[in-house]
């Protein structure tokens, strides 16, 4: 580019604000004869040229002229939930695919990699860990790179892409060489943030595993809690894969920079580890559900058998007082009838009346003991 296209774009920059602010609700009003598409979404808008940042136009009218006027320039917008009218305008400027605006203004799309001519369009959900609640907490971001321009779309908190822009235009080299490094910034920060939801989910399941072989009950509502949220990692992870290995089968066709190819593989390993990292967690909670549910049976057979026995101890011994209840009732009933001194009773005034009477009682004692003895009762 030209030592005159330079000043012009450095003088534009010199109307503009180059500091973009921290929060998109705090801008002041825009003036009088403002554009109708306000920055109201735009967290930042900044022009590019060799690298170097020359421009932050307050205004996407001001960002399209820019690029008209100077077409060896790069605009690199970001926007936060934009509404539809914010969009229409980029895709007018831009000649984005109406299916892809569609996706952008919806949002709650699987990751995915989609080629419209000269446009690539790049879902991506970026993930974070929440410890106390062992959840994954997911943001959706949707990038628009074409031969001038990269357009983030962020339909959540995170991931907060003003670390990737710090990091590009502390390096020029990187940027210089155009918007797919842009997008390879975005992928390797997306890929990033991965490292610390995968070491979570590995800390629970080190918690997990001492739970289960202390028999809290709460083990398995945990496991399962913690199964779905693996699940839905996976869902964030998994199509990544493809979409790189999209992005390296064109390398040639695109001719895509030597260096941004390194770069790329380097995520796509990244990325790999992360992958397998998070299948064998999905494995292992498998398991630790399986081993779970059988020492869960095997407490509930100890128990069991423990109220056998019990049950098998309370029967003997009411098997027990049963027999010598049965035995000291024979010579009761024997006693009870002689003592009821009607007249006419027999043996009565019999001299052996009484000594037959104890025999009796002995007799009937030892048929009944020697019964119940023989059933093992006593």
């Amino acid at each position: 580019m030209t030592e005159r296209r330079l000043h012009t774009l450095r003088s534009l920059a010199g109307r503009t604000r180059r500091t973009p602010p921290p929060d998109v609700t705090a801008r002041p009003a825009d003036p009088p004869g403002h554009d109708p598409v306000s920055r109201s979404s735009v967290v930042d808008s900044a022009v590019y040229v060799d690298g170097d940042r020359v421009a932050s136009p307050r205004t996407l009218a001001e960002t399209y002229e820019i690029l008209r006027e100077h077409p060896d320039s790069l605009a690199w917008i970001g926007l936060y939930r934009p509404d539809e009218r914010l969009v229409g305008s980029l895709a007018s400027e831009f000649a984005l695919h109406e299916l892809a605006v569609e996706d952008a203004i919806v949002a709650h799309q699987r990751p995915k990699l989609e080629r419209y001519d000269d446009t690539l369009f790049v879902v991506l959900r970026a993930a974070r860990y929440l410890d106390e609640r062992e959840e994954v907490e997911f943001g959706e971001l949707h990038v628009f790179v074409g031969p001038d321009f990269v357009l983030t779309v962020r339909h959540s908190e995170a991931p907060d892409l003003s670390s990737v822009r710090r990091r590009m235009e502390s390096n020029p080299e990187l940027l210089r060489r155009g918007p797919e490094a842009v997008l390879y910034a975005i992928l390797d920060k997306v890929v990033d943030g991965y490292e610390p939801v995968v070491a979570g989910l590995e800390n629970d399941i080190d918690e997990i595993e001492t739970e289960i072989f202390s028999g809290d009950p709460r083990v398995s509502r945990r496991i399962y809690e913690l199964s779905r949220e693996v699940v839905e990692f996976q869902r964030a992870t998994h199509p990544m894969n493809g979409m790189l290995t999209s992005l390296t089968a064109g390398f040639e066709k695109y001719g895509t920079d030597d260096e941004l190819q390194r770069y790329l593989r380097d995520v796509a390993d990244h990325l790999t580890v992360v992958a397998e990292r998070v299948d064998g967690f999905r494995q292992l909670l498998r398991d630790m559900l399986t081993v779970n549910a059988t020492l869960v049976a095997q407490q509930q057979n100890e128990e069991m058998k423990a109220m056998t026995e019990a049950s098998h101890a309370q029967n003997e011994e009411v098997k027990k007082i049963s027999a010598w209840a049965a035995i000291l009732f024979a010579p009761t009933l024997i006693g009870t009838v002689y003592g009821m001194n009607f007249a006419h009773m027999p043996e009565l005034d019999w001299t052996l009346g009484y000594p037959f009477a104890l025999v009796l009682m002995a007799l009937v004692c030892a048929g009944l003991y020697t019964v119940f003895k023989r059933r093992d009762w006593l």
